[in-house]
């Protein structure tokens, strides 16, 4: 508790010293003196709540010295209680009142008389204390609300009507401070939300909420509509709600939702684009790469047979650029996804190196594996895609390199209980990469010089490719080279050890086929290449087989025909394969609403593959397939049938 300054004014020290003696206590501070100008000087230095101030002294009598007490701004307020041994006539008592003073002591003091006075006028000042606080506050709160940038309001619980409103409301909605009093706050609101806004404020009422926000529309003067949230408190009977204008936070916020919905739909152009150049592209690949195979099974004279090879390799050259241009597409697009299984990873390192070893001595190259001892054997990876990079990385280093060597080296750099982590280093001596352009390698389309499409051929999309893959898995890829000396690529990534996989399969593709004895098949395919081969694998088995080029006559025929399976190209004109197919799951009676259906797909995207099985296909078959692959889904779904 802060203690109250009294001040003891007396020509006589022993008055002084019996006074504080009898005042002296914790919350009472005691200023005093014998010398009135003194007293003036204490008084104006110091913040003096009462004065105890003898009448008759000799520089200056009391009633001197309080009227010159408040003639003084700063020391106005001191309650002035005079001490005096003069008469107890109603004259002076006036007189002293006069002056300005509160009260009277008169000598001999009473001691209870005087600590009862003393005590009271202490209670007195630390209430005026109090009072004159929070009038201050008060009025810095006056200030702030006159001033804020929101409208501010008190409204009245029962009627809804505006007790006060701060001059903001002139700044936002254009309306005058006076012309809103006593009106209804609910009318500021658009017709549509007014019905809204008194409920709102019906429940801040109910639940006498101390705290509350919601967001309206609001009404200008001019008829303008703008965003507003109100902050809201229910006290005494009384609303105050503080309003702020948010058309500025709401229009960016609607513009984000349109930018959002805007990159959504440009997302599914893409995917849709992409969807159909993958089909369109790969499709007349596949009839090129079928037809191919199916000569290379005739009867041909050596130079024919070299040139369907020759034909054969290009189309796979092709089918890989395309397949690198979709990848890269699938990657920007987020449509792509690293599957980790179980797989040996000696034997697929060993795959990648036999696979390129025929390029290497075809360029007189020397062509060097190491693989660490330490290396598990089975681990989960991903095969396709590290394949994927190793053989872009390999394929790169024989490709860039005239003479010396090209070294895949595989190591163990840590182990953590069943994680292990490998650097894949492909080392060469190669053309090498200027230091200048050593980052622009990894960006799409790029060659390190000007002139390597020109002499060594490509795309410039490999590298890409691999460090977004690299990146996808999880690992990190660096580069390190001198012109003409050669280049060092380091491929770092976690693994987990797994258990041995499963034993795979092999599949000779050239192997004889079996027959199916009695087996109708329809097949929907509009490309006239694929229809004529796909009619001649079919035909070699055996099998009775009806072509059609669109969903809608794969529906009529089902109507009037019975088969055993359906082949399905997804994208056709008129009723594509996922519509015709939900068609049939659904409206058509059994036995035909079960009939197996096998879609034929160009496309390389997943989302399309889950599409085909969501609309009751039974399996999926991406294009380009070799006819094995084809006989074995119809051999397993037939069987189920069965």
């Amino acid at each position: 508790m802060t203690p109250v300054n009294i001040l003891i004014v007396d020509d006589r020290e022993e008055n002084i010293i019996a006074l504080e003696a009898l005042l002296k206590r914790e919350d009472i501070r005691i200023f005093s003196t014998t010398s009135p100008n003194e007293a003036l000087k204490i008084a104006w230095e110091t913040h003096i709540a009462i004065a105890l101030v003898d009448v008759q002294m000799p520089e200056m009598d009391g009633f001197e010295l309080v009227e010159m007490l408040k003639s003084n701004p700063r020391t106005r307020d001191i309650m002035v209680i005079f001490v005096t041994a003069i008469s107890k006539e109603a004259k002076y008592a006036v007189k002293g009142l006069g002056t300005g003073a509160v009260d009277y002591l008169y000598k001999p003091l009473d001691p209870y008389i005087t600590s009862a006075k003393v005590d009271s006028f202490v209670h007195l000042a630390r209430s005026q204390a109090e009072i004159k606080l929070k009038n201050q506050e008060l009025q810095n709160f006056a200030i702030v609300v006159k001033n804020s940038a929101d409208i501010i309001c008190s409204v009245d619980a029962q009627t809804l009507r505006i007790n006060d409103i701060n001059p903001a409301v002139e700044n936002i909605m254009g309306f005058k401070a006076q012309e809103l009093l006593s009106k209804s706050i609910v009318d500021l609101a658009v017709d549509g939300q007014r019905q809204t806004f008194r409920k709102k404020l019906g429940e801040i009422i109910k639940d006498s909420l101390s705290f509350a926000v919601f967001e309206l529309q609001f009404e200008t003067f001019d008829k303008h509509v703008i965003w507003v949230e109100c902050r809201a408190s229910y006290h005494n009977k009384t609303i105050f709600i503080n309003i702020s204008d948010i058309s500025p936070q709401k229009s960016y916020q609607e513009q984000l939702i349109k930018s959002k919905e805007h990159a959504e739909y440009s997302k599914k152009v893409k995917e849709t684009f992409l969807a159909n150049m993958s089909h369109e592209l790969r499709t007349p690949v596949n009839g090129i790469i079928g037809i191919t195979n199916l000569l290379l099974r005739t009867d041909l004279n050596e130079q024919q047979k070299g040139m369907l090879d020759l034909l054969e390799t290009s189309s796979k050259s092709l089918l890989g650029v395309i397949n690198d241009v979709l990848d890269l597409s699938k990657i920007e697009a987020g449509k792509f996804n690293i599957v980790r299984t179980p797989n040996n990873i000696h034997g697929l390192l060993k795959s990648v190196y036999d696979l390129l070893k025929f390029r290497a001595d075809e360029s007189n190259i020397e062509f060097i594996l190491e693989i660490d001892k330490d290396i598990p054997e089975n681990l989960m990876v991903d095969s396709l895609r590290l394949n994927q990079i190793l053989m872009n990385l390999l394929s790169n280093a024989i490709k860039f390199t005239e003479r010396g060597y090209v070294k895949l080296k595989v190591s163990v750099l840590q182990r953590h209980n069943d994680k292990v982590k490998l650097k894949y280093t492909v080392e060469d001596t190669g053309i090498g990469v200027p230091a200048d352009r050593i980052n622009k390698i990894f960006e799409s389309f790029e060659q390190a010089e000007e002139d390597t499409v020109s002499k060594y051929g490509g795309t410039g999309l490999g590298l890409t490719i691999v460090k977004k893959l690299a990146e996808l898995k999880g690992g990190e890829l660096a580069v390190s080279s001198q012109l003409g000396k050669g280049s060092v690529f380091d491929f770092v990534n976690w693994h987990t050890i797994a258990a041995a996989p499963p034993e795979k399969v092999k599949h000779k593709t050239d192997r004889v086929l079996a027959p199916f004895d009695h087996i109708r098949i329809l097949v929907a395919e509009d490309n006239m290449v694929n229809q004529f081969m796909l009619a001649k694998i079919l035909k070699d088995w055996n099998v009775q087989v009806e072509m059609v080029d669109n969903g809608r006559k794969v529906l009529d025929r089902l109507s009037a025909k019975d088969y055993d399976i359906i082949l399905m190209d997804t994208h056709m004109p008129e009723m594509n394969g996922y519509e015709a197919a939900r068609i049939i799951r659904v409206e058509f009676d059994e036995p035909k609403r079960s009939v197996p259906i096998i879609s034929l797909s160009a496309s390389s995207f997943d989302h399309e593959q889950e599409e085909a099985l969501s609309a009751g296909m039974n399996d999926v078959l991406a294009k380009p397939f070799q006819p094995f692959q084809l006989h074995e889904k119809m051999n397993r779904l037939l069987k189920i049938r069965a």
